[in-house]
């Protein structure tokens, strides 16, 4: 692990001093460690044919009887076009993220260290979504799109959603997204620029995961009981459509396997389904912790096998 990686897993950690004294610090981090992946990455260099897209383990086909039936070839394409889908799903949150920070922070105190790291928050989150963009081209020369029903959901969400629900929704997209790309990121099995992507991606967004959180908590102070069930509601139902939405049939489709089989796998996979509790194991004790871990989120969490 980089000396940049220790520092970003210690902000994480750092105890909670609200959200001014924390946005400060968070600046002051973003000035020291930001990265470029334009510049930091050869997009020229060819990949080599024999690395994955992301760990095998991570691929939603692995441990099925599908995946044994693929040769090596086809194993590695399809983890190149769950990522490319897993990015392009990312690229699609990021731009609902951007429009929830800004609208949050219109008329905000522009001295402030909260509004100021609100705007770096989004021009790390539009930096993220060309390297995504970028990435994806490379490596699979597709690119994916969630449904038209979630599409159109998110355009809701993204409209409406305020407060606590904003952030718990942009935490929710963080940290699912932070241990899966924390392990490909040290896996030399992955393409090299795909490891340095989610280096750089992991890195940032630890500053953001720790601003969403002191968000989610100050917006809560105080709260009505109504407000909090409502609140924990619509952020698990976001949270449900965008991790099912995580890897598109297409994907599939461009890797050259049987659709409607890999959805069927996929969907009844154990292993795909406890890698994905596992990544979410921290968000769900900051959802209790906060009070928006109630029962009725929580059959939602446990139909997207987040719980």
């Amino acid at each position: 692990m980089t000396a940049a990686m220790e520092r970003s897993e210690n902000v994480i950690s750092l105890r909670d001093q609200g959200t001014e004294e924390v946005s400060a610090r968070l600046l002051a981090s973003a000035a020291r460690l930001s990265r470029n992946a334009m510049t930091e990455i050869d997009w020229s260099k060819p990949m080599d044919p024999t690395k994955y897209g992301c760990s095998p383990e991570w691929s939603s086909l692995y441990g099925t009887a599908y995946w044994d039936e693929l040769t090596e070839e086809q194993r590695i394409s399809v983890t190149r076009h769950e990522f490319a889908s897993i990015m392009n799903i990312g690229i699609w949150f990021e731009m609902i993220l951007q429009e929830m920070v800004i609208r949050d922070q219109y008329l905000g105190d522009y001295h402030g260290s909260e509004f100021q790291f609100a705007l770096t928050e989004v021009a790390d989150e539009c930096r993220h979504s060309l390297m995504f963009a970028k990435a994806s081209e490379k490596m699979v020369g597709a690119s994916y799109h969630p449904s038209k029903k979630v599409s159109r959901l998110g355009k809701i969400f993204m409209q409406t959603a305020k407060n606590e629900v904003a952030y718990a929704g942009i935490l929710v997209a963080e940290e699912v997204l932070d241990v899966f790309q924390r392990g490909c990121m040290r896996d030399d099995r992955v393409l090299d620029f795909i490891r340095t992507v989610n280096e750089i991606h992991v890195l940032e967004e630890s500053r953001h995961m720790k601003f969403a959180r002191e968000e989610v908590r100050d917006s809560l102070e105080g709260v009505s009981w109504a407000r909090r069930q409502f609140s924990a509601f619509a952020v698990a139902v976001g949270a449900y459509f965008i991790v099912t939405s995580l890897v598109q049939p297409k994907a599939f489709a461009d890797a050259g396997l049987d659709v409607d089989r890999a959805v069927r796998e996929m969907r009844s996979n154990s292993h795909f389904h406890s890698m994905i509790r596992s990544s979410c194991a921290h968000l769900m004790e900051f959802l209790d912790e906060v009070g928006l871990l109630t029962k009725p989120a929580m059959r939602f969490y446990r139909k997207a096998h987040m719980l």
